[in-house]
């Protein structure tokens, strides 16, 4: 199961684009989801009136057995609940165990869910960290006769819902999409209306359900898309939605996504978020209104405005260096805002320089100013700083600034500044590897009065 939306939204988007208005591609936002396990969405879609297998969840391998023991059968599955794609042939660290497997006895289920629990999951998209696995869902396996793809999306290109069917299931839709893009059907809904009597008998028939599934079917389709309008979700994907061999409709996986800005009305859905599977620096970020993501570099970001974040980072690469971060303060940052910023950026190993570039509108460099004054003294910090200030009070952030008596560097030019940045960062790098005690901490002003000659 993936976990993220933005491919399968640049993919339809496209297809979409082309499809109704006649050019070839479409302006993706970039939207801010949360995720959650398996086993919410499973206990979201029951709530709905969606059917699911039977399952629990087990955070211990004695809940395990307990859990497979009740479902009663042989056919026994445990499914890593970690938040990341390709589970199924993911491995856990130091072991050939995978993130989904199957046994027949619940002495099985405890001993595979003790090689689970609490290990690392490593995917192709978690990379050689992997991610911790805390619990496991426990179910019933099912034998599909057909599998079929169910989504419910908001797609900006219609300015609301469209829901997304195939006859192909089971596998990625961005598969489909690249190689047979006609087995995709896109159905948009007017929000204001909703989806209509007429939409779910079209729906029914691209999926090519037949007799007695199509009012089944229907239900289905009607819950999913009042379940997707409840939750203000982004994206409510079932693959596969399955026809097992006894005629019984099933959603078989669920990805589920929902917009953050949502979550001061849907607190109870957001208590359900794991947040054991986030970088704890992005959930720190979060906590005090900052946009912050990890990444691979050594060169720390601070910016101000997504765009201008992006450019940053982009020019850094130019220049010949890595970003560590993307980090955006946004418009009503405060001096101890910009300061918690700068505890997350060095709170990476990996930063040995930090790039500061604000361009100040709503945003006001003086305060900036502050934030990075009180950093450098509070933190201690010891790497080097590089200052691009433009825009409101500039001239004061820079008086600021330089009465502070900061071993910071001023640039005025973008281009330069990142210049900067990535040559200090190799200083630094250099003098790490040659074990030498380079320092960039704050000058301290000096108590001793100068004495006059005699």
């Amino acid at each position: 199961m993936s976990t993220g939306v933005s491919s399968l939204m640049l993919t339809c988007a496209r297809k979409i684009g082309r499809q109704f208005l006649a050019r070839p591609s479409v302006t993706i936002q970039q939207a801010r989801s949360m995720q959650v396990h398996e086993h919410v969405a499973y206990t979201l879609l029951k709530e709905a009136g969606i059917p699911v297998p039977p399952f629990g969840v087990a955070k211990t391998p004695d809940e395990a057995a307990k859990i497979a023991a009740d479902l009663k059968t042989k056919d026994i599955v445990l499914k890593a609940q970690v938040l990341a794609g390709g589970r199924g042939i993911g491995h856990f660290k130091d072991s050939n165990v995978h993130g989904v497997v199957m046994c027949e006895t619940p002495e099985q289920a405890k001993t595979l869910a003790s090689s689970m629990i609490g290990k690392l999951l490593i995917t192709k998209q978690t990379g050689a960290a992997g991610k911790i696995c805390n619990s496991v869902m426990v179910t019933t396996r099912m034998f599909p006769r057909k599998e079929y793809y169910l989504s419910v999306m908001l797609e900006r290109t219609f300015g609301g819902p469209v829901v997304i069917v195939s006859k192909q299931g089971g596998v990625n839709i961005e598969d489909i999409a690249a190689t047979n893009p006609e087995a995709i059907s896109y159905i948009p809904v007017d929000i204001m209306k909703g989806l209509t009597v007429e939409q779910v008998k079209q729906i029914v028939d691209k999926l090519g359900i037949e007799g007695e599934g199509k009012d089944v079917t229907s239900m289905i389709v009607c819950n999913l898309y009042e379940l997707f309008v409840e939750t203000e979700a982004l994206l409510l994907e079932i693959n596969p939605f399955a026809l097992d061999i006894c005629g019984d409709y099933f959603a078989l996986d669920c990805k589920c996504s929902f917009d953050d800005s949502s979550e001061f009305r849907q607190k109870e859905l957001f208590a359900l978020q794991d947040l054991t599977q986030l970088d704890p620096n992005e959930v720190r970020a979060g906590k005090f209104n900052l946009n912050y993501i990890s990444l691979d570099g050594n060169i720390g970001c601070m910016v101000n405005g997504a765009g201008l974040a992006m450019a940053t980072m982009d020019i850094i690469k130019l220049n010949g260096g890595m970003p560590a971060n993307f980090l955006d303060v946004g418009g009503t940052a405060t001096a101890e805002t910009v300061k918690e910023a700068f505890q997350i950026i060095v709170s990476d190993p990996k930063v040995e320089a930090i790039l500061v570039n604000i361009f100040g509108g709503i945003m006001r460099c003086d305060i900036i100013a502050q934030g990075i004054i009180t950093a450098s003294k509070d933190l201690n910090l010891k790497v080097p700083i590089i200052v691009r200030l433009q825009g409101t009070n500039v001239d004061e952030a820079k008086k600021l600034i330089s009465d502070a008596q900061l071993k910071v560097i001023p640039v005025d030019d973008f281009s330069k500044a990142a210049e900067a940045a990535v040559k200090l960062a190799l200083v630094v790098q250099a003098a790490n590897s040659l074990d030498l005690d380079i320092s960039f901490a704050p000058r301290k002003k000096s108590t001793e009065k100068s004495k006059k000659p005699c």
